[in-house]
């Protein structure tokens, strides 16, 4: 089975519905996970989704913060949602689809200004986090899996705008790329984006403090696209869409694709 996936960080499913309309109307990925929905299950616009083809759906979601959906065109059942770290936040589901592969949608944390947990709890939580995700996943390595989402590190020189710059800038700290690099070690995991695109300076996001985004193009790879490697070789035509970043009221992430033959 054919199918296409995209992970955007969308940042309030509730006030961008419309963008996330427009991606599924466009671009008609056959599985679409979102990240950061600020919001409830049941607040979540859910039937207007179902409308336009997307009837089955896995969430996890939260007041105001966090909060994760996988929604699909193609049946699919929930099969978990962890909280590591214990910081009781929506950041992980994961649901089967019909052909028998796993996708995983996460939300790391964020981490904060300042790369030091002695004084910033919230890059200690981030570690926490990533380390959890590791021991996860080596306790029970996956197969036939795809992890997706906003992962908030950008690991690669060619992932960031100025390497040299960003080596003290949260998500993309030595610490920080170490982690990420354990995690994708721990479950065999294949970065099928840069599988696909392998060379050269590629982001997902842009801050909203920079007014003119593209032509300044300061950008990070901050959401990411693997596959175990049982099935990684079937990954392809992976892309950023970073027009949508620019439509009206944009999130500050732009939505990332691969396709797969499975």
């Amino acid at each position: 089975m054919a199918f296409t996936l995209a992970t955007w960080n969308i940042n309030s499913v509730r006030l961008r519905e419309a963008l996330v309309a427009r991606l599924m109307v466009d671009e008609a990925p056959d599985v679409l996970c979102l990240q950061e929905c600020k919001s409830p299950v049941e607040k979540m616009p859910l039937e207007a989704f179902a409308a336009l083809g997307y009837r089955h759906v896995v969430a996890r979601g939260q007041k105001g913060y966090n909060g994760v959906a996988i929604l699909s065109k193609i049946p699919m059942q929930e099969v978990g949602a962890e909280d590591f770290a214990a910081l009781g936040h929506a950041r992980h589901v994961a649901a089967k689809l019909e052909n028998g592969v796993t996708v995983h949608n996460f939300y790391v944390p964020a981490g904060g200004d300042v790369p030091d947990r002695d004084v910033n709890e919230k890059f200690g939580q981030k570690l926490d986090y990533l380390t959890e995700m590791r021991d996860y996943f080596r306790a029970d390595r996956p197969q036939k899996a795809i992890l997706v989402g906003d992962l908030n590190i950008a690991p690669r020189e060619d992932d960031v705008w100025n390497h040299k710059q960003l080596l003290k800038i949260v998500s993309h700290t030595q610490i920080e790329v170490d982690l990420l690099a354990d995690v994708q070690d721990s479950g065999a995991w294949v970065d099928v984006t840069r599988q696909d695109i392998p060379h050269g300076l590629l982001y997902s996001w842009w801050s909203y403090r920079a007014a003119d985004w593209a032509g300044a193009d300061k950008g990070r790879r901050l959401d990411h696209i693997w596959a175990t490697s049982d099935i990684a070789a079937s990954g392809h035509s992976s892309r950023v869409l970073r027009d949508a970043r620019g439509w009206e009221q944009p999130s500050d992430h732009a939505p990332v694709f691969a396709s797969f033959d499975l």
